[in-house]
């Protein structure tokens, strides 16, 4: 006959078992949820504004466009082989990605260019296939820097041979990337652009300085879709009790366009 002791004895190590296997169950379902659905990134720098404010935090929907090594939550080296059930972007769309100069990195910009376009700046404005993306001004903004530091920025509404609207900043007149060669997007390349058109290392700076060059379609990860939380990082420097004043509390689970 059992005692009460043995029986509680002997009932541990099955609980404790279960409990492993339901952990392990959890972190399985996160890590194919990161892996297959969507997956959070923070925003580092101002490249982005006004679309993208520093200290926002991206939720990319991974699906769209398909997976590939990219898409792996965790980075690993791994041949590239394509992606599955891969789809093309569309022009407009904001896009995280592997910078290909160090594969750890996350970055996000706006595709602008296909395979197949002819893409050019033009005294500041975007050709493609030598259609003109048309500027509406907008006001006045102000572009924060990596520092916290601010600068005046023009923000006029750009919109896309195909239709797609979005708000841009320029800080200056022929800035240096404002005039570029026209370059013809090879297969299985992207052109992308940053939203803050002077102060964004994107596909009209080389790999080699510093910015993206064409982007291979295969460095992915996915479309930025939602703003789910943001926060100043220019209250960094300021007394940690101030701190909650910096939740952009409007800025919480907006789209993005």
């Amino acid at each position: 006959m059992s005692t009460d002791s043995e029986t509680s004895a002997a009932a541990k190590p099955s609980s404790w078992r279960g409990q492993a296997v339901q952990l392990v169950a959890i972190v399985m379902a996160v890590f194919v949820a990161k892996g297959a659905l969507a997956e959070p990134f923070y925003v580092p720098s101002g490249s982005m504004e006004p679309t993208l404010l520093i200290g926002d935090a991206l939720l990319a929907s991974k699906y769209p466009y398909g997976y590939g090594a990219a898409s792996l939550p965790i980075q690993i080296t791994l041949p590239e082989t394509g992606r599955v059930f891969g789809e093309t972007p569309k022009r407009g769309d904001v896009v995280v990605f592997r910078w290909p100069g160090d594969r750890s990195q996350a970055w996000v910009k706006r595709v602008v260019g296909l395979p197949g376009d002819r893409i050019q700046m033009r005294q500041g404005q975007l050709f493609i296939n030598d259609h003109a993306a048309t500027l509406k001004p907008d006001g006045l903004g102000e572009a924060e820097d990596d520092s916290g530091g601010s600068e005046r920025a023009y923000r006029y509404i750009e919109t896309l041979p195909n239709g797609v609207t979005h708000a841009i900043f320029k800080m200056r007149d022929n800035g240096q990337l404002d005039n570029t060669p026209e370059v013809t997007v090879p297969p299985g390349k992207l052109f992308v652009l940053g939203d803050n058109r002077d102060n964004s290392a994107d596909s009209r700076v080389a790999v080699r300085d510093g910015g993206v060059g064409l982007l291979p379609i295969d460095n992915l990860v996915g479309r930025a879709d939602a703003v789910v939380g943001s926060w100043d990082m220019g209250l960094r420097s300021q007394p940690v009790w101030t701190w909650l004043s910096g939740f952009r509390l409007a800025r919480f689970f907006t789209a993005v366009n």
